[in-house]
């Protein structure tokens, strides 16, 4: 399997910035860590191996980034419109920076967002924000609402920043279009204290007009194992 290792310094993040890049050809498969993780989590996890046979064969390339989660939500000490611009400073990073990195390594023009927990939280955001780029977005067990790491405070980028927020005022036609056409799972387990997470964004998106596949798996279903049957099912789109 063709594995590389890419670190840059960020212009827009004004700091050094890590990825992992697996396989040759194939949808461009990103991949977010969990909370405070780094780009080789889902490789140490042995998430990759689970995806090695879809990547051998050419049908995914997949792009690990890193997070910069301790500068933004995880920054306690800041204020809570600092943590959210740090993460708007993040997203333009993987606008400005990963992606067109992927798109010179890969014509392939189909985009998947995938991330477990609070990298759920990373695919998601980006995937609504951003629908004219991304068409199949993956949240397994995910953070949709991101009051609790704004402190409560809901103005300003902390707005822009918070899935069921801006999702639930949404009303631009282009914008709608394009959310409608893509392809989104939130899968949780029944018993997961986070579960109410997933079950708010779907109505919230229904309530749009813009379907998703909200799938309750039994027990907690709160970790790497169960995660990896949960990528098993819907990674190659047979939902």
């Amino acid at each position: 399997m063709n594995r590389e290792f890419h670190r840059w310094f960020s212009p827009t993040l004004q700091r050094e910035m890590d990825l992992l890049v697996f396989g040759h050809a194939g949808a461009r498969l990103l991949i977010f860590p969990t909370s405070k993780g780094r780009f080789y989590e889902w490789e140490d996890r042995g998430m990759i191996g689970v995806l090695a046979d879809q990547i051998e064969a050419g049908q995914l390339q997949v792009y690990c980034v890193d997070s910069v989660d301790e500068e933004s939500w995880y920054a306690w000490w800041k204020h809570p419109g600092s943590r959210a611009w740090r993460q708007t400073e993040y997203d333009r990073y993987l606008c400005d920076e990963v992606l067109p990195m992927t798109r010179a390594k890969n014509p392939d023009m189909t985009l998947i967002t995938l991330g477990a927990s609070f990298g759920a939280y990373h695919a998601l955001n980006f995937a609504l924000r951003h629908p004219e780029l991304v068409g199949r977005a993956i949240g397994l067990s995910g953070v949709y609402d991101i009051s609790y790491w704004a402190s409560d405070f809901a103005g300003g980028d902390v707005y822009y920043q918070n899935p069921v927020a801006y999702m639930a005022n949404e009303s631009d036609p282009g914008r709608l279009a394009a959310l409608q056409r893509m392809d989104i799972i939130l899968a949780v387990g029944r018993d997961d204290r986070l579960r109410e997470q997933s079950e708010r964004l779907s109505g919230v998106l229904w309530n749009r007009g813009i379907g998703n596949a909200l799938r309750l798996w039994d027990g907690w279903s709160h970790d790497w194992p169960y995660w990896t049957q949960m990528i098993r099912q819907y990674i190659g789109g047979h939902d």
